[in-house]
């Protein structure tokens, strides 16, 4: 691994971030090309430095020359170095995606798009791979900040939905930082290995308590956790296209990360499990996000608004699964990450081809859209076949662990939550497939009985690779199932 592969994943985009604008101001068209050549980088250099910490264990690289505690400390481990290349590669794929819709919704703003985009993704890898909690919140900021941004330019009613989101994201991120204020006022550090360590002599603090409930409730806003996730439904469903492909797989999937590191890394089992019933908590939050989300989904008629209460649901699978706090549970939880993450942006980037080509995206733009566009509806299926979780694909064995781990904790409500949730994507996902196969419409079957033939109208190329790229992730992540876990989850897995 080249030295400073650490600091360049972050680096990188932030640069590259600047530079946009000004290429922008010779030719827009660059820019586009210009951010897929620099977070085609960006993921090389992410996948090269998981390669390292799967060879030679975790990685701590120093800034500026100064030794932690006191330093800004970068760290990779596996669950990190697992979350870097899943944003990489997420963005990655997104920014190949992203330039039609662009296009066609952000017509003569693409320079200034992609130059927030870039921050977008900058804030999102400085918040995985810091090792210094208020650093964390800093980028937590960036991300927050870059989201407002390509969510307010949306359709009719998206600066209403940022705004909403702006209010909640402040709330959230500010019960983050007087957590965090609190950790630092009785340990006088910041770094999370050291606080660790410090904390083992804070035994029963309230104060320490108190933080705990205040960076726990910050991260439950920010991930959209039932009943906090009410910014959420708005802001995603009026985001244009590529932005919501971007920020619904991965802000709530990057706030459920630091919510595992917090809990087991900073604080330990000690705490989460021994003083505080939080992990009981947790568990029956996911419950009810389970619940919540799946009944919310079935009231939709809005394509990418079924789709974010489908997210809700899915925060209640690993927030449950991190209650469970056994190895079968946390085991399925991070795996979930993972697996949601690639499964929530197919179903996103599905939806931005929608409204590509219905410039809508309610559930009766579907109609007929199976034999218009094989290719785009059958990445759908594969997408659904996982939310629902049919083997072989890789929603189905992220779901088999949390049951294994609900089984032997004894929480029989989370078994019921995750069976009533499949039970739900069945309706829903035949739903959709029985609108875009026009098995209802009347007038298909009349244009079938007059013999009229359905003309092909498939997604451009650069939108239909990555959104099939995607499907073929979800069956090869199902297949190799097994050595993903024994190589990178086990190993991610906090001691319980």
């Amino acid at each position: 691994m080249f030295l400073q592969h650490p600091v360049l994943i972050v680096i990188i985009p932030l640069i590259a971030a600047v530079i946009t604008p000004v290429l922008g101001l010779w030719k827009k068209v660059l820019c586009y090309y210009w951010v897929v050549f620099v977070l085609a980088l960006t993921t090389l250099a992410s996948i090269d430095t998981l390669f390292a910490v799967l060879r030679d264990g975790t990685i701590h690289y120093q800034l500026g020359g100064w030794p932690a505690p006191f330093g800004i400390e970068l760290v990779i481990d596996h669950l990190n170095g697992m979350m870097l290349v899943l944003i990489t590669g997420i963005s990655f794929l997104v920014s190949i995606y992203s330039y039609r819709t662009v296009e066609s919704e952000l017509p003569g703003k693409i320079d200034f798009f992609y130059s927030i985009f870039l921050l977008q993704v900058t804030g999102f890898l400085g918040i995985v791979i810091t090792g210094d909690l208020f650093n964390l919140y800093v980028f937590l900021e960036i991300a927050a900040l870059a989201g407002y941004a390509l969510i307010a330019i949306g359709e009719d009613g998206a600066p209403w939905a940022c705004f909403r989101y702006i209010v909640m994201g402040t709330i959230g991120a500010s019960f983050y930082l007087l957590g965090v204020g609190y950790i630092y006022i009785s340990t006088g550090s910041l770094n999370m290995a050291d606080v660790h360590i410090l904390l083992q002599d804070l035994q029963g603090s309230k104060v320490m308590t108190a933080a705990v409930a205040f960076i726990i409730t910050g991260l439950a806003v920010k991930m959209a956790l039932f009943p906090l996730h009410l910014w959420l439904p708005d802001a995603y469903t009026k985001a244009p296209s590529a932005s919501s492909a971007l920020i619904a797989p991965l802000m709530t999937k990057i706030s459920l990360y630091v919510m595992i590191r917090i809990l087991f890394g900073v604080f330990g089992t000690s705490w989460s499990i021994g003083m505080i019933p939080l992990t009981e908590i947790l568990a029956w939050a996911g419950v009810i996000a389970i619940f919540g989300g799946a009944i919310m989904a079935l009231a939709q008629t809005d394509f990418k608004r079924l789709l974010c209460y489908v997210v809700v649901a899915e925060v209640g699978y690993i927030v449950g699964g991190m209650g469970l706090a056994n190895e079968p549970g946390m085991k399925g939880a991070i795996l979930h990450i993972l697996n949601d993450a690639v499964m929530t942006v197919g179903l996103f980037t599905v939806a931005g081809i929608i409204m590509h080509r219905a410039k809508s995206h309610k559930l009766s733009d579907l109609k007929d859209l199976f034999p218009k566009m094989p290719l785009t509806m059958t990445a759908l299926v594969i997408i659904g076949l996982s939310i629902i979780g049919v083997p072989p694909t890789c929603g189905f064995f992220s779901k088999w662990y949390l049951i294994q781990g609900a089984v032997q904790a004894g929480q029989w409500a989370f078994v019921v939550a995750l069976l009533f949730s499949s039970l739900v994507s069945v309706i829903l996902f035949f739903r959709i497939f029985e609108i875009g196969y026009g098995f209802k419409s009347e007038d298909h079957a009349h244009s079938h009985d007059s013999g009229s033939a359905t003309a092909i109208q498939e997604a451009p190329l650069s939108m239909l690779l990555p959104t099939m790229a995607i499907a073929i992730a979800i069956l090869i992540i199902g297949f190799y199932n097994q050595t993903i876990v024994s190589n990178l989850i086990n190993l991610a897995v906090p001691k319980l």
